[in-house]
């Protein structure tokens, strides 16, 4: 009997889902969780059911499916939580500076999305497919399509219709080519990955892959590593492929430089077909997820045309004059800068950076007047009151931040119109206790309303951290 139904998020899917939680019980103590989905096509469904118990037989980590309606219309699967591998790497895809741990979850994923991919196109009946068993002529023409009619000439760009054609067609022949017989996931982003926790390890596991169908293994990598919103550096994406080609040569025989290439033709073919679904989703059904999402799939292709491929010379001068067009110029999708700032100790060293940037402004604060000298501030920090109105009282520190703030208000103009992403800015005292602290707290405080950077403040020797979140100022002297 369930004792709570929660409805979940259903993102761009017609499918709906909730979490089914079922009553305690003497015979169940702990409240068993499922996720219920009920579908808009039964043959849909079918794909989704067939797929689930292959990939769970080959030992593929997908979510084991426990209860299905007699019309198969409903099913019942196994709850791996709410973290998404999108939701993990937030961090990273805020300042576009991903940590260790974020980079080891993603090096797991493609190892897994190789074996995926091999391991499950074993003994894979893909007649079971829908709504196409594999990607053939037919399903590249529609995708290219897609995007012909349902974004580009949304946009009102003018163009010759036939030229484009030509090349579409050579792009599809080129292609199909490739080698047709792993199994294509189609929609391979990190929204579809749910990181479970095994043994202390976040295990990836693959879920809304029902769209599947046979064909290349370039698709799926083009779809992960160029995700509009995933935020990936070229450095990054670099180091993925090698992890997944790594995996992929355990499994069959591949040339890396081949790859590569052919790899460059998936990206500007998915590219394309993520904007026609975010102009048909966004423009046609208006739903603000997708809409959000065109500026970052722009930025991409736009990134990708400085070295986008010579076989399509008129489609390439089309996409560029549509990345130019005064909608998508003027929509500026730079990450915001972050500013992490710092009061610390002399003694136990300056703190380090972990953007991997090298580290930023270190202010000594030691020749400031030191309440610290007088017992009655011994408990308190730059924080308190007393200790506010001591340091502010003998005038010292506020020449000595008028100094820092013209220092820090350049660099971070510069950082904000050059589009970096991180600086840091450290303020050091004796003890770490009250003049670098009231020094830090004044910064962030100075940063945050100037300029609306997100301020992320840490007291490293009080063991406190808060952030200020960033917010929008509007143009004044000195600002933006």
């Amino acid at each position: 009997m369930a004792q709570e139904i929660i409805p979940l998020n259903n993102s761009g899917s017609n499918r709906r889902y909730c979490r089914i939680i079922s009553e305690k019980s003497d015979e169940n103590p702990s409240p068993i969780s499922l996720i219920g989905v009920q579908g808009t096509s039964e043959e849909e469904n079918n794909a989704f059911l067939y797929m689930a118990q292959h990939f769970r037989q080959k030992g593929l980590p997908v979510p084991e499916v426990v209860a299905v309606s007699d019309d198969k219309m409903c099913y019942l699967q196994e709850d791996l939580g709410d973290l998404s591998l999108f939701d993990y790497i937030v961090a990273g895809r805020k300042t576009g500076v991903f940590s260790e741990e974020e980079k080891q979850v993603l090096r797991r994923t493609m190892r897994a999305l190789a074996r995926f991919q091999i391991k499950g196109a074993e003994n894979f009946d893909f007649t079971k497919c829908y709504p196409q068993p594999e990607f053939n002529l037919r399903s590249v023409l529609w995708d290219l399509n897609y995007f012909k009619y349902c974004f580009l000439k949304a946009t009102g760009l003018d163009f010759q219709e036939d030229k484009l054609e030509d090349e579409f067609d050579r792009l599809a022949t080129i292609l199909l080519q490739t080698n047709q017989t792993s199994f294509m996931y189609r929609d391979f982003q990190s929204r579809n990955v749910m990181l479970h926790d095994e043994n202390g390890q976040l295990v990836p596991y693959f879920i809304d892959f029902q769209g599947g169908r046979k064909g290349p293994v370039y698709y799926d990598v083009a779809s992960f590593l160029w995700q509009a919103k995933a935020n990936y550096s070229e450095e990054l994406r670099q180091e993925l492929i090698e992890e997944y080609l790594d995996e992929l040569q355990r499994l069959m025989p591949i040339d890396r430089k081949e790859f590569r290439h052919t790899l460059r033709h998936f990206v500007l073919f998915r590219t394309m077909q993520v904007l026609g679904a975010y102009g048909f989703r966004g423009y046609f059904e208006k739903k603000p997820h997708f809409l959000q999402s065109i500026p970052f799939a722009i930025e991409n292709l736009r990134q990708m045309l400085h070295s986008a491929s010579k076989d399509y010379p008129y489609l390439v001068e089309v996409l560029h004059k549509m990345t130019e067009m005064k909608q998508f110029k003027e929509v500026n999708i730079r990450k915001p800068l972050v500013v992490k700032i710092y009061s610390f100790s002399y003694k136990k060293g300056i703190p380090a950076d972990d953007s991997g940037n090298g580290g930023g402004f270190v202010f000594d604060c030691r020749a400031v007047n030191n309440p610290g000298k007088y017992e009655r501030y011994n408990f308190m920090t730059g924080m308190d009151e007393p200790v506010i109105r001591f340091i502010e009282d003998d005038g010292e520190m506020l020449k000595f931040l008028e100094a820092a703030y013209q220092l820090v208000d350049a660099s971070v103009k510069r950082y904000i119109e050059r589009g970096f992403r991180n600086l840091m800015v450290c303020f050091g005292c004796t003890g770490g206790q009250h003049r670098s602290v009231y020094a830090a707290e004044k910064m962030a405080e100075h940063l945050n309303e100037k300029y609306g950077v997100e301020i992320q403040l840490i007291h490293r020797e009080q063991d406190m951290e808060r952030e200020l979140p960033a917010k929008n100022v509007s143009e004044k002297e000195g600002g933006l």
